[in-house]
């Protein structure tokens, strides 16, 4: 049983290509997300974050530039994750002052409470995640109930919040 602080009460995923194009466009549609969760301290960070880690996809995960952004927001905290369908986890060192490259996942956990990667089960592709914390924020109540759902990229569902698009 997984208890409550684990348990998302709002998500949304993105699935799309790493390409230069679409990664703006995912920068802006997680803004637009959080703005809407209004979680409006957390917009800059975690558009920061979400770009270093597309940027490695971009950058590192092979031909196959497929891969899935998720928001989570949890109890007290926002878990951002990136995967993608290459296994292979990034190799960390520590760059030089004069390096202009190669600073994402060091800028990544100085942005983040926590931050971690993994392999999946099956060896299709790998996770890299990391957490902000989240101010307590009082779920918005729509009007009535024709208001659900009637946001052109996000919809409502009750209590929680789950949306998906692909870009």
């Amino acid at each position: 049983m997984r208890s409550r602080a684990n348990r998302p009460s709002r998500h949304c995923a993105v699935e799309f290509h790493a390409l230069p194009s679409r990664i703006g466009q995912v920068r802006k549609i997680v803004s637009a997300q959080l703005r809407y969760w209004r979680l409006d301290p957390l917009v800059d960070l975690a558009a920061l974050g979400v770009t270093e880690l597309l940027a490695n996809v971009h950058r590192h995960a092979g031909p196959d530039k497929h891969c899935t952004v998720e928001l989570a927001l949890l109890y007290d905290r926002l878990k951002i994750s990136v995967r993608d369908h290459d296994p292979r986890l990034p190799q960390l060192r520590t760059a030089r002052t004069t390096d202009t490259c190669g600073r994402g996942l060091a800028l990544v956990a100085a942005i983040s409470d926590t931050w971690g990667m993994r392999v999946e089960r099956d060896g299709s592709g790998k996770v890299i995640w990391f957490t902000l914390p989240a101010p307590f924020v009082t779920p918005a109540v729509p009007s009535s109930p024709a208001s659900l759902g009637t946001s052109t990229h996000f919809a409502s569902y009750g209590p929680e919040t789950q949306s998906q698009l692909r870009v």
